[in-house]
């Protein structure tokens, strides 16, 4: 029998839902057409001013502490730091990007330090020096009678358009990189360990990933319209501490 308990059901999407509703917050929702569909860059600010809109900052239900978000210049480029302490919160930009058009996701990232107890295969070890999430517009009618009824019931409990997929792109630790799998907490995000391990911290890592690629290999179907985008560090679990550094992301065709 399905355990859909408000307890289970809450940490298992506390992500996806603290996405919607930033993506309600910042105006546009998940559904709207309105929405952008490029990234607004850090490196047009400058060093000390609010991020450059739609970004939003976001905290996360249940999560006492969060991180400190601002822009700072970097190797002659304004980036995003992002500062956590046994804390975690993201900031969110609301998009509607087509991945059968411009399936290419890019971005530079770079981190202090590796999260030493990092493992996506507990949830004590959710926690990552750098996270990349992507956000899909995923029909809830398609999910498994357990997923429709925990969605359902955060929905009910907070008002959002809640996310039903998305996949997460993280600076890893006990996995290497190009390990895959499901998030700890459910299985509608799907963890995909980009960079791992100390070898290249403190330096800048370009990425390049082709999402819909990514997203039908998780999920085993083509991936549907893209709605958020979201970056973060993450210590809350683990109690450790991290600065990560994000440069600019864009979507590109192939």
């Amino acid at each position: 029998m399905t355990d859909v308990s408000t307890t289970d059901a809450f940490p298992a999407l506390r992500f996806a839902l603290a996405a919607a509703v930033a993506v309600i917050a910042a105006g546009p929702s998940a559904a709207d057409d309105t929405a952008p569909a490029a990234i607004a860059p850090f490196s047009a600010a400058s060093p000390g001013e609010e991020l450059p809109s739609p970004w939003v900052r976001q905290s996360l239900p249940r999560v006492e502490r969060e991180n400190r978000f601002d822009l700072v210049e970097d190797d002659g480029w304004v980036v995003l730091r992002v500062r956590s302490e046994a804390a975690a919160s993201t900031v969110l930009h609301p998009l509607v990007v087509d991945p059968a058009g411009t399936p290419i996701l890019e971005w530079r990232w770079k981190v202090s330090n590796v999260v030493a107890a990092s493992d996506f295969t507990h949830k004590a070890g959710d926690d990552y020096a750098a996270r990349v999430y992507v956000l899909f517009d995923y029909p809830v009618e398609r999910l498994p009678f357990g997923d429709r009824v925990k969605i359902a019931l955060a929905r009910t409990l907070y008002g959002a358009d809640l996310p039903a997929a998305a996949l997460a792109y993280v600076w890893g630790t006990a996995q290497p990189a190009g390990a895959t799998g499901p998030n700890p907490y459910t299985e509608r995000t799907h963890m995909i360990v980009v960079e791992s391990g100390a070898a290249r911290v403190g330096e800048w890592v370009a990425v390049r990933r082709d999402v819909a690629a990514d997203f039908e290999a998780a999920f085993g179907e083509p991936a549907p319209r893209i709605v958020g985008i979201a970056v973060s560090a993450d210590t809350d679990n683990t109690g450790e501490a991290v600065t990560a550094w994000f440069g600019d992301l864009r979507f590109i065709g192939q």
